[in-house]
């Protein structure tokens, strides 16, 4: 049996467990796939400060994350079709979360609804709001996870539009996932997958029941979100959010500092620094590029957390030291889920924290609270 140490080899696994068109979905990015693989390159180009015979014999991974206390600075981040991915995909992921002790964010676009992941976990999870153009439906979603007790909403404000993701229409990416003669052939080289699919009654968006147009009419993903989505939402839209969630509002998908102070001044209580995966504007800069900017812009008035490409401990470390109070994953946490289910996820989180735990020590430091670009080469 081959031996997992890496989001890598999870990352294997899952290609080998699920069709092209759900793994692809994960991996790959937008247009020419530019910021995908900048996001990756500029990671790796930042070099980490060795230090020795500094006293790390007590180390802490301890932090919180828009109030929340957490074993790492480490949450996993909303991923549509996640129940795809694996059966009750989204279930799965908040309880290997919970166990973690790390926060889990759901996304509205989840196979599993709001109602089904607060019943199967113990913990309370963070949810995600798209805007779209019935409000009304915003406000009910709203409703609905202040229902269940999420004490984070993160609103993501990079998808008014969707990119053109090449792959997700090369592949005939559809929900419920329809087999056709030109993947019929992948899905059966995938048994598992497709038996746990078929034995699950949740195939299609949970949190849309009701709302959504029969799968005849969904030919692709990105033709329904098209219709959806409102691309004409401004700031004042997000007063509107701000003003009717009860919790703390997080704000993903800030890659400029203009936006980054209109975040903080209509009372996000954090930030996310994120190009979405790489899986909207392409040739934008990656994630990790922008990280400092909007740190020194914000200067503390509301925190910062990074997404864009964290695969290992090392990346988690590199975005501490540049400012940010923690990291998301979401391509990392969709190989986990296909490679192995909760188990998978759990897997995943414990390879991230003992990477982070080896690298703090390495760099002198004790306590992730601690981090500062000293942990850095200039």
């Amino acid at each position: 049996m081959t031996v997992i140490n890496s989001i890598a080899d999870l990352r294997a696994r899952a290609r080998r467990r699920v069709p092209r068109a759900i793994f692809e979905y994960a991996d790959r990015g937008s247009y020419d796939e530019i910021t995908l693989r900048r996001n990756r390159a500029d990671l790796d180009a930042i070099r980490l400060r060795q230090r020795v015979m500094i006293d790390v014999a007590h180390r802490s991974l301890a932090t919180t994350l828009a109030g929340q206390d957490s074993t790492l600075p480490l949450a996993i981040g909303p991923t549509g079709l996640t129940g795809l991915f694996h059966p009750d995909g989204e279930i799965c992921g908040a309880r290997a979360a919970a166990a973690a002790g790390i926060p889990f964010c759901l996304s509205t676009m989840s196979i599993c609804s709001i109602e089904d992941v607060r019943a199967a976990s113990s913990v309370p999870f963070w949810f995600q709001l798209y805007l779209m153009r019935d409000r009304g439906f915003n406000a009910e979603l709203i409703e609905r996870a202040a229902a269940a007790a999420c004490p984070v909403l993160v609103l993501t404000l990079d998808l008014q539009v969707m990119g053109l993701r090449r792959r997700d229409a090369k592949n005939g990416l559809s929900v419920p996932p329809r087999v056709t003669l030109a993947n019929a052939l992948d899905v059966l080289s995938k048994p598992g997958w497709a038996l746990g699919m078929l034995r699950t009654p949740r195939r299609s968006f949970g949190n849309l029941r009701g709302r959504l147009p029969g799968s005849e009419a969904l030919s692709t993903l990105a033709e329904w979100i098209a219709g959806q989505f409102d691309a004409g939402a401004t700031w004042q839209d997000a007063e509107w959010v701000r003003a009717r969630w009860p919790g703390k509002l997080v704000l993903k998908g800030v890659l400029d500092a203009e936006d980054a102070r209109a975040a903080a001044a209509i009372g996000a209580d954090a930030v996310v620094v994120s190009n979405h995966g790489g899986r909207q504007l392409d040739s934008a800069a990656s994630s990790i590029s922008a990280l400092p900017g909007i740190v020194e812009t914000l200067a503390g008035r509301c925190e910062v957390l990074f997404d864009g490409g964290v695969q290992c401990g090392q990346d988690m470390l590199k975005a501490l030291g540049l400012g940010a109070r923690g990291c998301l994953i979401g391509k990392a946490f969709l190989y986990a889920l296909a490679a192995g289910g909760q188990a998978g996820v759990a897997q995943a989180i414990e390879i991230l924290r003992s990477e982070l735990d080896v690298s703090l020590a390495l760099v002198g430091r004790s306590d992730v609270r601690q981090i500062d670009r000293g942990v850095l080469h200039d």
